[in-house]
């Protein structure tokens, strides 16, 4: 499709010249979106693991935990294989307490952590004497935390310390709950917990836990008031000099503080020094860092970079109405290839230090490059297509302008929640890492707005038998609402017709590209109560896009294909719409999720405060 994104980039720039055009206004020191960050495989760091129950020693976050056999656990959530898996124990729920703890420990070694905790469990207490009851309640502990059962583990842990406080491997059980403290978002009472731990002991893992978790708080304020409780911790207070100058926190009112870190834990004074204010420019420098591949003429190369050249044209559109607006912006395109190598080449450039703002890549491993980059030499860079929520982890300057997939998940959940009258759901996901991170994302955002997901399942849409079980069953007349995220065109009528077979009249949120599905008719869609998360839809009617179609003809003499959804005129707008005063553009950006409702679409810009709105089509018939 052509010109499919020219006028997303057009919005960029109008919104980054409001944000510049604002010195006046009050420092601000937005982190990050309101909501938390689902746990999902793209949008999380991987987690510390527990501690071995042997030997005493406990590993490093990014090593798998050993159990007192010496067998490494499983992961968290381990990957589908051809491989069958191990057969149970044939005597689960022995009355031998031995033969129980034995069935613990090869369960946990299996990944069953379900039935792991229900075979150690009544050997925990101290009334069952059972002579490893601290062991067998650590094991129960490690088990519910790889099942992301943060209740059961905290329960159990407080039993150890409270029952069984002379246990020789108490440290690693005290790691481990901290562990459990901190996915809990409760970083004050793991700080807490961290500080029983007798000196020395575990010093390694306790930096590293650290490291890992503080480094997701996105609360100034709540940062501020840990290092106020626990002044003499060296890792809180590193971390939070990393989020005053890497994450962009950072006042005049913070220069005492951070001079204090400083000196008191001895840091790089030339690392940690102080950003200069910005001041208001005559004219900002925004470099654009897309594949052109001009070192290929052909037809065929031309063809297929189509996309590219659009995305230039929507930038240029908006450079034209900028400047005669009196808001100059100066373009620096950079043809950075199809791969590494040459986006290696550009980001050596001198003068690429020097831009207010950097726009691209478009390849994922030229995005990660540039994240690196734009963290480093603090300059805001959006990426344009990526969806991917690992590139924004931990890094407040760079951006997505797509939404994330568990951002989409969120705000998909919030509305089902808001609108259906069923509290209960099925989630069926294709067996893809985004296609996952959405039915995880969904789940935990759906659970904690009290809603409950009954089903959670992988489908692999390209088998038929994979398909079959993936609704096997599901009885549709018990469910609120139905989840079905895939992109799968065999995925689209197989739903259909499962639900036609069960006479089933249940809502049905799927992504959008069903509307492409040439085997699923527009016509079966009206027919059912479908929502499409659709981040690409556009209202034809309104004025900016007829304006931006108007202004594109008038400069290229040929009508964009597809119109993005926002238009420069429509970003400025919403400018004045912010509940904050303006940060400073070397500043981390507030942010805007907008969802768009039946037969709708979910879109993340990251110019505004969150907005979510529904917005109806007559009939899909009409619109396609």
């Amino acid at each position: 499709m052509r010109h499919l994104y020219s006028l997303r980039l057009a919005s960029w720039l109008c919104c980054f010249w409001w944000l510049t055009a604002l010195p006046s206004m009050a420092q601000t020191a937005p982190a990050r979106p309101a909501s938390k960050p689902a746990v999902t495989k793209p949008a999380t760091t991987k987690a510390p693991q527990p501690a071995s129950t042997a030997s005493n020693k406990a590993v490093t976050p990014s090593k798998p935990t050993t159990t007192t056999t010496g067998s490494k656990l499983p992961p968290t959530a381990p990957k589908s294989t051809a491989k069958p898996r191990p057969a149970l124990p044939t005597n689960l729920n022995s009355s031998d307490q031995n033969t129980r703890y034995q069935n613990g420990k090869v369960l946990l070694d299996q990944g069953r952590y379900d039935l792991a905790m229900q075979e150690l469990a009544p050997l925990t207490p101290p009334a069952a004497r059972f002579e490893r009851g601290a062991e067998a309640a650590y094991l129960y502990a490690v088990a519910a935390t790889r099942a992301k059962k943060w209740a059961e583990a905290e329960q159990m842990l407080n039993l150890i310390r409270s029952e069984y406080a002379k246990w020789e491997n108490l440290p690693e059980a005290l790691y481990l709950q901290a562990q459990v403290s901190f996915e809990q978002g409760e970083p004050d009472n793991a700080l807490q917990v961290l500080e029983l731990i007798p000196n020395k002991t575990l010093a390694t893992e306790q930096n590293a836990i650290k490291a890992t978790y503080l480094a997701r708080i996105q609360d100034k304020a709540l940062f501020q008031t840990l290092l106020q409780r626990y002044p003499k911790d060296e890792a809180l207070g590193r971390a939070y000099a990393d989020k005053l100058i890497a994450g962009g926190w950072y006042t005049e009112a913070d220069k005492p503080v951070l001079e204090q870190l400083i000196k008191d834990f001895s840091l790089d004074r030339a690392r940690y020094s102080a950003i200069p204010q910005a001041q208001k420019k005559a004219i900002y420098r925004v470099g654009v860092l897309l594949p052109f591949e001009f070192n290929d003429p052909s037809w065929e190369k031309v063809r297929r970079n189509q996309f590219v050249t659009d995305l230039y044209a929507g930038l240029l559109l908006a450079q034209d109405s900028l400047q005669r607006e009196g808001r100059p912006v100066q373009l620096f395109a950079y043809d950075t290839g199809a791969d590494t190598i040459q986006l290696k080449q550009v980001l050596a450039l001198p003068e690429l230090a020097s831009m207010d703002m950097i726009i691209g890549p478009i390849y994922k491993s030229g995005s990660k490059l540039l994240a690196r980059y734009a963290q480093q030499r603090q300059i805001i860079t959006i990426n344009p297509l990526s969806q991917d929520g690992n590139l924004t982890i931990s890094n407040n300057w760079h951006y997505l302008f797509e939404p994330s997939m568990a951002t989409q998940a969120q705000v998909a959940a919030q509305y089902a929640f808001r609108t259906f009258s069923g509290r209960t759901a099925a989630v069926l996901h294709e067996d893809t890492s985004d296609d996952l991170a959405f039915a995880q994302a969904y789940k935990t955002a759906y659970e904690a707005l009290g809603g409950k997901v009954q089903v959670l399942r992988r489908l692999n849409s390209n088998m038929e038998e994979s398909l079959a079980a993936g609704f096997a069953g599901i009885d549709f007349a018990t469910l609120g609402h139905l989840v079905v995220a895939s992109d799968n065109r065999k995925a689209g009528a197989f739903t259909l017709k499962q639900l036609q077979t069960q006479a089933a009249q249940l809502p049905l949120i799927t992504y959008g590209s069903w509307l492409e599905n040439p085997s699923v008719s527009p016509s079966r869609l009206d027919a059912r109560d479908v929502y499409l998360i659709h981040r690409k839809y556009i209202d034809p009617t309104s004025f900016g896009v007829r304006r931006f179609r108007q202004l594109y003809v008038q400069r290229h003499n040929l009508p964009p294909a597809f119109l993005p959804i926002q238009v420069s005129n429509y970003c400025i707008t919403s400018a004045t719409n912010f509940t904050s005063t303006a940060p400073r553009f070397n500043r981390a950006w507030p942010r805007r999720v907008q969802f768009r409702g039946h037969y709708s679409k979910v879109s993340a810009t990251l110019m505004a405060p969150t907005i979510i709105s529904t917005y109806r089509l007559s009939s899909l018939n009409d619109w396609r």
